[in-house]
């Protein structure tokens, strides 16, 4: 891949990285679909990592299939994308970095879901979130991997 094209890939990295977090602002803070809307009187929140995923698994028979899903794999699987955009649309990029990137985005969500009192504190959302920046970058460091073979063979 020449010059030009990997800046055509970098400007389409950091424009899909943009929606990306509009999206994610819109999901995290507003989506009705979650309870995002309005506060709650009686605040919850955790401050024991694992309790959550625990309960989660332990009544997952109660809780359903989705709630369990959207608890735990969706708190994986939102943060993919950003894990991965982070990488393809930053120069200076590597596993340490992204961790933190992932932990201090989710870590801000968190205090922020905790002043406003829309979602919840919660310390395993801040793991499974950064667990997904995690898992975007090594998702990010295969498809490289892959670009280069390819460009090797041109």
């Amino acid at each position: 891949m020449n010059q030009k094209q990997v800046r055509k890939v970098r400007m389409l990295g950091k424009i899909l990285f943009v929606l990306y977090i509009v999206f994610l602002v819109y999901f995290l803070c507003f989506s009705e679909l979650y309870g995002r809307t309005g506060t709650v009187e009686e605040y919850r929140y955790n401050l024991v990592l694992f309790k959550e995923i625990s309960r989660f698994i332990e009544y997952r028979e109660e809780l359903g299939t989705f709630a369990v899903f959207a608890n735990l794999f969706g708190n994986i699987l939102i943060f993919v994308p950003y894990g991965f955009f982070i990488s393809v649309a930053s120069h200076s990029r590597g596993f340490l970095k992204t961790v933190f990137y992932s932990f201090v985005l989710c870590f801000g969500v968190e205090i922020f879901q905790l002043f406003t009192r829309v979602g919840s504190f919660d310390v395993d959302d801040i793991f499974l979130n950064t667990l997904g920046g995690v898992l975007g970058y090594i998702l990010f460091m295969i498809c490289n991997r892959i670009r280069r073979k390819h460009d090797v063979r041109k």
